[in-house]
């Protein structure tokens, strides 16, 4: 059976999606006939994001409101739903992030991760509740694989995105009775974002290993992302609800495989010496 995502008439929110993953999100809605709107801090990047997604023929409202601020993200929706109607699909994907030892991070750069990606992810959902589509409406955290794999300089980002994915499933069970489904996007190494294209791009050895690490072999494309992002909005997804989905070409599963590793080699010796 093909799948066919036809989201005409239907309202898909993006919470950063200007830019990166969440504008490849965007994009993909836009395609499929969705009235989208995006919501940045920046507005020319707001404009600009406006722009290239009405070359879809989509009906298209762009806001400017930072996750931090409660009320300005309300205000957002509010305008963005008098414009386009009840929300069907909300994707809150927001976060700020760098690398920095947690023995050397300040607390105002610990918490402007935590405010970012975390609190603000409470604010979109917060004041998206009362316009989401009940029953039926689909939300969808982007997080990312420090949630629940502990990674160096990683302190800040971790702890939020740990908090997001709990949120999520927190949320799942809150709004399920009134058929809201909520779930995680946890995306790997992805090229054509910013991250990647500053920790990787210009670094042969570090696109090397970051593509030794993924079990498929490739690195991900924004597509990648996008098409489970448009899965998880669609009625096909209708019976999952709180999950928290890597899409990493199964990287997280690398996490594992040392102490996996060490143990099959401990019984292959124990084997081999009875």
């Amino acid at each position: 059976m093909q799948l066919d995502f036809d989201f005409s008439g239907k309202h898909v929110v993006v919470f950063g999606g200007t830019t990166g993953i969440n504008f490849g999100i965007a994009q993909a809605f836009a395609r499929q006939g969705a009235a989208v709107t995006v919501a940045s801090r920046k507005r020319e990047n707001v404009d600009n994001a406006c722009g290239e997604l009405r070359k879809y023929g989509a009906p298209v409202f762009g806001a400017c409101a930072d996750v931090r601020d409660f009320d300005a993200v309300g205000k957002a929706l509010d305008q963005a739903v008098e414009r386009l109607g009840a929300i069907d699909v909300l994707v809150s994907g927001a976060a700020g992030n760098f690398l920095c030892e947690a023995k050397d991070m300040s607390a105002n750069g610990f918490r402007v991760v935590i405010d970012i990606d975390l609190v603000g992810s409470f604010h979109v959902l917060r004041q998206a509740y009362r316009h989401l589509r009940k029953p039926g409406a689909a939300v969808i955290n982007i997080t990312a694989p420090q949630s629940f794999i502990p990674m160096r300089y990683q302190a800040h980002a971790g702890a939020a995105k740990a908090g997001v994915d709990q949120l999520t499933r927190t949320l799942a069970l809150e709004w399920g009775a009134e058929g809201i489904r909520i779930n995680s996007v946890s995306p790997g190494p992805i090229d054509g974002t910013e991250g990647f294209r500053k920790l990787m791009a210009s670094d042969e050895q570090q696109r090397a290993r970051a593509l030794a690490a993924v079990p498929l072999k490739r690195i991900g494309t924004l597509d990648d992302i996008a098409n489970l992002v448009l899965f998880l909005g669609s009625p096909y997804a209708g019976y999952i609800s709180g999950a928290l989905i890597p899409c990493d070409g199964g990287g997280a599963l690398e996490s594992v495989k040392p102490p996996l590793e060490a143990a099959g080699a401990a019984l292959a010796r124990q084997s081999a010496s009875e």
